[in-house]
């Protein structure tokens, strides 16, 4: 059954504890956007040591400060890296830079997306195109591929990939973010299906409508100024980092109503 289909919701009873990810090395792409800084700070405020990825230097820096000053919180790194232009080899070298600094790796979180407009397909240029399934495909997958060596030794690891809403994202004018967005479901089952022996768990975390960048380009006509703030999916993403997410195992975490 194709992950994208296959979802849980999140416990009742859960919450993060305050040292759910002590110990571990969280790795957040975009992690200087709305969600990105969300999961970040709360990854900090977790215990975990994170290293912050994104194409904004001076935001990056500024998110650093943030963790730093957390009472107790582990020092983050910063790892500047504009993924549209990435390329194989960036990836490489961003793993052996964590290897040699770390050792290990414990998380992924893909929260870096990119979506500029809604528009007709014929209209797309060929370069938005290519930056569309590459920031929010290609840039996954490579980045994963690259980190592979390092998750696996680690006791128990999470690949975190955030969807979005699989129904809007097959209707018109959704373009290449959303033929991306269905294919991202896809490359989770497979991978899933090939770790499913190992301990690297592969997640994929469906967030309810939240106020972000990106909501308030596809969603003009909204008062995206009433939705909640990102903290609440990225409260989500540390369930799916901690080991407490065992049974959410190659399954959609859907944060949307009932």
């Amino acid at each position: 059954m194709p992950i994208a289909v296959d979802c849980v919701r999140l416990p009742d009873d859960w919450s993060p504890a305050a040292d759910c990810l002590k110990g571990r090395v969280v790795l957040v792409t975009g992690a200087a956007g709305g969600l990105g800084r969300a999961v970040s700070l709360a990854a900090a405020r977790a215990g975990a040591a994170v290293i912050l990825l994104g194409r904004k230097v001076r935001h990056l820096e500024k998110l650093y400060d943030e963790i730093a000053a957390m009472p107790g919180a582990v020092e983050p790194a910063i790892y500047p890296l504009d993924l549209a232009g990435a390329t194989p080899r960036d990836y490489q070298q961003l793993a052996q830079r964590v290897e040699e600094q770390c050792g290990h790796l414990d998380g992924i979180v893909h929260a870096a997306a990119h979506f500029k407009e809604l528009q007709p397909a014929a209209d797309i240029a060929a370069e938005e195109w290519l930056r569309s399934l590459h920031v929010n495909l290609s840039a996954p997958f490579l980045l994963t591929q690259a980190c592979l060596p390092l998750l696996r030794r680690a006791a128990d690891a999470a690949i975190v990939f955030v969807l979005d809403d699989s129904d809007r994202m097959g209707r018109a004018h959704w373009g290449g973010y959303g033929v991306a967005k269905h294919a991202l479901g896809g490359l989770a089952s497979i991978l899933h299906q090939e770790l499913e022996n190992t301990t690297i768990r592969v997640h994929t975390l469906l967030p309810a409508p939240m106020r972000t960048a990106l909501r308030r380009a596809a969603y003009f006509g909204e008062d995206t100024m009433t939705l909640p703030l990102p903290e609440a999916t990225a409260a989500a993403a540390l369930y799916l980092l901690a080991d407490a997410a065992m049974p959410a195992r190659g399954r959609t975490l859907d944060l949307r109503s009932a």
